[in-house]
């Protein structure tokens, strides 16, 4: 990292961002060729687990190279002082690597979409149906590399 002074070198202050952030940027490649999409996610127990439709471009890209880059971001806010030259911004960041796996396990499919619902609503329980599961693709990543970073 550039920057060594807004490194975030503390794995408990990373996680707390890996767990509250809302949206997580994934980042495949296809050949030659980036593809990048936010997506609603759950990190837990040190994989992120991501929400998916049956079909698309992500896991076609997906199914022929799993290597995955991400982001995730909070307390973003545009900082104004000075000339527009100076300006920056003020945020909490994470980008990791690791590998995609689509998840067959019943069981761990239903405990991930159970914990992305109770990260956007806490208060909210839901059993998930046999048919729910088979409707979406849950896919983990398994992280391989994390650096957090913060500018205040």
């Amino acid at each position: 990292m550039r920057r060594k002074d807004k490194e975030i070198r503390d794995l408990e202050e990373i996680e707390e961002i890996l767990r509250r952030a809302f949206v997580c940027r994934i980042a495949l490649c296809e050949d030659d060729r980036p593809y990048c999409v936010p997506m609603i996610y759950c990190y837990k127990e040190g994989a992120i687990y991501l929400h998916s439709a049956k079909e698309g471009k992500k896991l076609e890209v997906l199914k022929k190279n799993n290597r995955i880059c991400f982001e995730v971001e909070m307390d973003v806010g545009l900082v104004t002082e000075g000339r527009p030259c100076s300006w920056t911004l003020r945020y909490r960041s994470v980008v990791g690597r690791g590998k995609g796996y689509i998840v067959d396990d019943l069981n761990e499919k239903r405990k991930a979409l159970e914990c992305m619902v109770e990260r956007f609503s806490p208060v909210y329980k839901y059993q998930f149906t046999e048919e729910e599961l088979d409707s979406v693709v849950v896919i983990r990543i398994e992280v391989d590399e994390l650096s957090g970073k913060k500018s205040e």
